[in-house]
């Protein structure tokens, strides 16, 4: 059952994800969806050809016919649901779902699926409900590997071109880094289409990974294209394995995703923008302060893809880069689009780094996490939150605190977060304040209560 995640199904090729249990996924999934097709698609991971064979086969035997648009980023997955598709066999039809099977950012022997059903993610408890029905599960699912084909890159490619025509021949020197991911199925492809000054590294698919570990949010793996932009660049661009999160980088600033919700949405017209809970608080009060609106949630793509049809924003954004566009897009993430937004940004005369030199400065701290277990970190907020409630003597003064995932701690000068990661058996931490010596008073006194949390539940 520890494959089942809150976002997604997660876990290690053949010792987790074995054939056995992925051909059950698939058709247990099959018999939950509505409608005849299902589109998907895979990362370039070594296994992925693999589980798609297991995966189908489960689809085919539920009765589903299965769209394979083979090696492609997750945002491309998505965008099949949103598209007609015309087959080889020359029927146009659409998708009733669509699966990424992606391990993202995870080591090489890990991949998983991103599942899609009725343009909604399928996350939280119809996930932990999928386990339990195949946990149970007693029927031997035979191989039908039988699938139509789309050219969903080419589809894809000739979207982002057209909406971004007017960049074309932009001057403006522009490094990236695909980080071996399948954003280098795409990215090469509609710069030169829109004859962007480019230059890429580790831009060939390769599920080893032998450059670095594909995730831009950690500053060790962005090195590389540091040095390059620092060479010959304006501007750069840095993919996770799937390309569905995003780091911007220019020569003074790493642009974090809440900052870049900020430069987002200062063109666009009263906007409502949705930020997770690690995001900064000079994101929300500057859209606040701009006319717009904003709105604090959980953190996690699904969660926040949910929240943009409920609410219908124009925006969303993690700090680790996923970057949800509803305004002129379709509500999900996908990093390839905004690397096309940003540079529409710096088009239309923005200085970026002037935009950000401008916001209030404050200290925040890199997401820090600390290493638990599976069955005790959530515990260990629930016991994090009795001690909230009769602090020290000696805690800093508390305003306010906020629930809506985990507990973010606002203090008089700034704010110290505790969540449990659904992802990984780790609670994470982040602090920010106007100062710096606040900012590590609120750090120490966060975790020293944390560490107080532990001991009561030995």
């Amino acid at each position: 059952m520890s494959i089942y995640r809150e976002y997604d199904i997660r876990g290690v090729f053949e010792k987790e994800l074995n054939e056995d249990t992925v051909k059950k996924i698939g058709y247990t999934l099959g018999l939950k969806v509505d409608g005849e097709y299902v589109v998907i698609g895979y990362d370039a991971r070594t296994h992925s050809p693999k589980l798609f064979e297991w995966l189908c086969s489960g689809f085919k035997h539920a009765g589903k016919k299965v769209i394979n648009i083979q090696m492609v980023p997750t945002p491309v997955n998505y965008f099949c649901n949103y598209q007609e598709m015309t087959l080889e066999n020359g029927k146009t039809v659409t998708s009733s779902a669509s699966v990424m099977i992606t391990g993202s950012h995870n080591p090489p022997e890990y991949n998983g699926f991103k599942i899609t059903v009725d343009k909604a993610p399928f996350f939280g408890e119809d996930i932990y409900a999928l386990g339990r029905e195949i946990d149970a599960l007693v029927e031997i699912i035979p191989d039908n590997n039988a699938y139509d084909e789309f050219d969903a890159i080419s589809k894809y490619m000739d979207y982002i071109v057209d909406e971004f025509d007017h960049l074309k021949g932009m001057d403006l020197d522009i490094v990236y880094d695909c980080g071996n991911g399948v954003a280098g199925t795409v990215l090469p492809t509609i710069f030169d289409r829109l004859e962007l000054r480019t230059k890429g590294i580790f831009i060939e698919p390769d599920g080893s990974f032998p450059n670095h570990h594909p995730d831009p949010s950690e500053e060790e793996n962005l090195e590389d294209i540091k040095l390059l932009l620092n060479r010959q660049g304006d501007v750069a661009f840095a993919y996770d394995g799937d390309a569905d999160r995003i780091a911007v980088l220019t020569k003074k600033h790493n642009i974090k995703g809440d900052i870049m919700a900020i430069l987002f949405s200062k063109q666009m017209a009263n906007p409502t923008v949705i930020g997770e809970v690690k995001c900064s608080q000079v994101m929300y009060d500057t859209i606040r302060e701009r006319g717009g609106k904003a709105i604090m949630y959980k953190t996690g793509h699904s969660n926040l893809k949910v929240k943009i049809r409920e609410t219908n924003a124009d925006l969303a954004a993690e700090v680790s880069g996923h970057i949800f566009f509803n305004d002129r897009y379709f509500g999900y993430d996908d990093a390839i689009y905004t690397t096309f937004r940003m540079l529409e940004l710096m088009h239309r005369g923005m200085d970026v780094d002037a935009e950000v030199d401008a916001l209030p400065p404050v200290f925040s701290t890199e997401e820090i996490k600390i290493k638990t277990t599976e069955e005790e970190k959530f515990k260990i907020i629930d016991a994090l939150k009795i001690k909230l409630e009769t602090p020290p003597a000696d805690f800093p003064t508390i305003k306010e605190i906020i629930d809506v995932d985990g507990v973010r701690v606002i203090f008089e000068n700034g704010w110290g977060l505790v969540r449990a990661s659904n992802t990984t058996p780790v609670l994470v931490t982040r602090f920010e304040s106007k100062n710096l010596d606040d900012a590590k008073l609120y750090e120490k006194a966060l975790n020293s209560l944390i560490e107080s949390a532990k001991a009561s539940l030995a």
